[in-house]
C-alpha cells in the first residue's frame, strides 16, 4: 500500500466506542445550538473558546445589559439569532471546481441538485480598521432582492468555529444600529465617532447543496467569483463546508473524501481575511498562537481536546502565510505549530496507544523537515549576513553571497509551495481535524487508562510537568563543560519543556509562581536559540560558499563576527542557566498563589 494511502485509512471516520470494561468516556459537551435560545454564550462550550481574537469574551460581545436592547432588535427588526458557525474551505484550482459537485460523496448523499446564487457583497470597516483589528468583520450582501448585514467573530483557538450575527437591510448600505448589540461595548465609542467605509467587495456565483451524512447534515457551497479593492483583485475558488446538523466531524470526513476525489487544501482563511490583506496589499497574517484558557477542573479527556484543537487552529491559520512567502514569520510559525502538535501528542503518550499517535508525530515530522531550509534561509539572510554586512561595509563580496543566499532560500520556498499542495498534507491536516472532533483517541485508549481520561487534568499536568522540568535539568548537569551536541539536546528538552508549560500551566492560574518560571524558561530558550543559530550558520555557509564567486571574505567576516559574538553569548547563557536553575516551580507545594 502507497504511504498516501495508509495516511488515508488511518484517518477513516472514528465511531466513538461505548462503555468498555465498565469505564465511561467522558460525555461529549460540544454542540450546535443556538446562543440565544440557551442563554449562554455561543463559545461556552469549551474553555478555550470563550475568548474572541480580540482578547473579549463573549459575554463582551453579547454584554448583559445590551440582551434586552438585543431581543428586542430582533423582535421589531428582523435580526436572526446569535448563532454558531461552523465552517471549513477547501481551496481548489478554478477548473476542477465544477466537477467537485460530481463527486461520489455528493452524488450519495445530497438532497437534490441545489441551488444556484449570484452573490454581491461589501465589507466595512472604519478608517482605522477598528474592527478587523479586534477579530470582526462586517458586511452586506445582496442575493437577488434581498439584502442581509452580517457580524461575524472568530473562536479562540476553535478552527472551526464562528460568531454569526444576521439582520436584513433594505439596501446595500450598513445600518449600524442593527449591528451594535453584537459589537463590544470598548469599540461602540469608536464606531459612533468614526462612519464606516467599504473596504474591498467580492462578487461570487454560489453552487450550494445540502447533503445528509451519517454524522450530520452539511450545507456544501461551491464558490467561484473574485474580491474587489480599488485596481487590485484576487480570485476566489472554493468549496466551503458547514455544519447544519449533528458532528463536527461531517466537516472532516466529507472534506477527507473530497481530497479523495481531487487536490483539494484546507482552510480556514476567511474572504473577509483575504479582502483586508488585498485593500492593504500585505500579505497573509502570521500569527503566534493564542494563549490557552484551561479550567482548573477540567477532565483530562476535555484539555487534550482544547490543547489538540488549538494546535490544529495554529496550523491552520499559518498555512496561508508560509504559502505565500512574503514574510519570514510565515514558514516560522507552521513550524512552530507542528512543534506544538507533536508536543501535545507526545502528552498524550502514557494514556493514549501509540500506534495513532506515532503515525500523526511522523506526518507532522515529514511536512516540519521540509520546512526547515525556508526557515534556515530566512534567519541567516535576515538576522547573520545583512546584519554583518552593514557591521562590515569596507569587505567585498557580501552582495555575490547575498545573491546565491537568495537563490537557495527562493528554490526552498518553492519546496514548501510543493509539499503543501501535496494530497499528502491534505489528508493529514483533514484527517488530524476529524480525528480531534471524533475525539479518537478514545477508542486507542486501554482498558486500565478510560478512567483516567475522566479523572482531572490537573492530577495528569503535575506528573508530566515535574517529568520534563527533570529532563531539563539532567541534560544540563555540569552546564560549564557542556559540548555543542549536549546544548543543542538541551535546547531541545528546554523547548518541549516551554510547550508543555503552554499547554498546562494555564490549570493554574495566572499565579506570580508561573509568570516567574514561564519567563526564566523564555530567556533559556532564547539564549539556547541563539547559540543553535550560530551552529547552523557554519553549514549554510559551507553549503553556499562554494557556488558563489568572489564571497570567500565575505563568508570569512561572518564566521568572524559569529565567533566574537560568541563570546558574549556564553556568559548570558550560564546566567540563565543558573537563574532557571533558582526559580521554584509554579505546580509545587511551596509555589506562590
Amino acid at each position: 500500500m502507497s504511504e498516501t494511502g495508509t495516511i488515508k485509512r488511518a484517518f477513516e471516520p472514528v465511531q466513538r466506542p461505548a462503555r468498555t470494561n465498565g469505564h465511561p468516556f467522558p460525555e461529549e459537551t460540544k454542540k450546535v445550538r443556538n446562543s440565544a435560545a440557551s442563554g449562554a454564550g455561543p463559545g461556552s462550550e469549551s474553555p478555550d473558546s470563550k475568548l474572541s481574537n480580540s482578547g473579549y469574551s463573549q459575554a463582551d460581545l453579547v454584554a448583559d445589559e445590551t440582551r434586552g436592547e438585543a431581543t428586542a432588535a430582533e423582535t421589531s427588526r428582523d435580526v436572526a439569532p446569535r448563532a454558531t458557525e461552523i465552517e471549513l474551505k477547501l481551496l481548489v484550482d478554478s477548473d476542477r471546481l465544477a466537477d467537485f459537485s460530481n463527486a461520489p460523496v455528493i452524488v450519495a448523499n445530497a438532497r437534490n441538485k441545489g441551488s444556484r446564487k449570484h452573490l454581491r457583497a461589501v465589507y466595512y470597516d472604519t478608517p482605522k480598521r477598528v474592527l478587523q483589528r479586534n477579530g470582526l468583520s462586517f458586511r452586506v450582501r445582496q442575493s437577488g432582492a434581498r439584502f442581509t448585514q452580517t457580524v461575524k467573530t472568530e473562536f479562540g483557538n476553535d478552527p472551526l468555529r464562528r460568531g454569526e450575527w444576521e439582520a436584513n437591510v433594505p439596501s446595500m448600505t450598513p445600518d449600524i444600529a442593527l449591528a451594535l448589540p453584537f459589537i463590544p461595548e470598548k469599540l461602540r465609542a469608536d464606531l459612533e465617532r468614526h462612519p464606516l467605509e467599504a473596504i474591498f467587495t467580492t462578487d461570487i456565483h454560489r453552487h450550494q447543496r445540502v447533503l445528509d451524512l451519517p454524522s450530520g447534515t452539511v450545507e456544501i457551497a461551491f464558490d467561484k467569483g473574485y474580491l474587489k479593492s480599488g485596481d487590485r483583485s484576487m480570485p476566489v475558488s472554493e468549496i466551503e463546508l458547514e455544519l447544519k446538523t449533528g458532528s463536527a466531524s461531517a466537516i472532516y470526513e466529507l472534506a477527507l473524501r473530497l481530497a479523495e476525489h481531487g487536490p483539494a487544501k484546507p482552510s480556514i482563511r476567511s474572504k473577509s481575511s483575504r479582502g483586508f490583506e488585498l485593500a492593504a496589499d500585505t500579505p497573509p497574517a502570521a500569527r503566534r498562537p493564542r494563549k490557552l484558557r484551561l479550567d482548573p477542573s477540567s477532565s483530562l479527556d476535555e484539555a487534550f481536546a482544547t490543547i489538540l484543537r488549538a494546535c490544529l487552529h495554529h496550523l491552520l491559520q499559518s498555512l496561508p502565510a508560509a504559502e505565500d512567502g512574503r514574510d519570514p514569520e510565515g514558514v516560522h510559525q507552521l513550524r512552530v505549530a507542528l512543534r506544538r502538535l507533536r508536543s501535545a501528542l507526545d502528552l498524550m503518550r502514557s494514556v493514549v496507544s501509540l500506534s495513532k499517535l506515532d503515525l500523526l508525530r511522523s506526518e507532522a515530522k515529514w511536512l516540519a523537515q521540509n520546512l526547515s531550509p525556508a526557515r534556515d534561509w530566512d534567519v541567516f539572510q535576515q538576522q547573520t549576513l545583512r546584519v554583518v554586512a552593514q557591521g562590515c561595509p569596507a569587505i567585498a563580496g557580501f552582495d555575490a553571497l547575498e545573491a546565491a543566499v537568495e537563490q537557495r532560500r527562493l528554490a526552498s520556498y518553492d519546496k514548501v509551495r510543493q509539499v503543501l499542495a501535496d494530497r499528502r498534507a491534505s489528508y493529514f491536516l483533514i484527517g488530524l481535524g476529524g480525528w480531534i472532533e471524533a475525539r479518537g483517541w478514545r477508542g486507542d485508549v486501554a482498558p486500565e487508562h478510560l478512567a483516567q481520561l475522566a479523572e482531572p487534568a490537573m492530577n495528569f499536568a503535575q506528573r508530566i510537568l515535574s517529568a520534563q522540568h527533570a529532563k531539563v535539568l539532567k541534560r544540563g548537569r555540569r552546564f560549564k563543560s557542556r559540548s555543542p551536541e549536549q546544548l543543542h539536546r538541551l535546547r531541545l528538552a528546554a523547548k518541549k519543556l516551554r510547550y508543555v508549560t503552554d499547554f498546562l500551566l494555564p490549570l493554574y492560574g495566572q499565579r506570580k509562581s508561573t509568570r516567574r518560571f514561564s519567563r526564566g524558561l523564555a530567556d533559556l530558550q532564547h539564549e539556547l536559540g541563539l547559540y543553535n543559530d550560530m551552529a547552523t550558520t557554519a553549514s549554510l555557509l559551507a553549503d553556499v560558499g562554494t557556488e558563489s564567486p568572489g564571497s570567500g571574505t565575505a563568508a570569512a567576516a561572518i564566521a568572524g563576527w559569529q565567533a566574537h559574538a560568541m563570546v558574549g553569548v556564553a556568559p548570558r547563557l550560564k546566567r540563565a542557566w543558573s537563574d532557571f536553575g533558582k526559580t521554584k516551580v509554579p505546580w509545587s507545594a511551596e509555589a506562590e498563589a
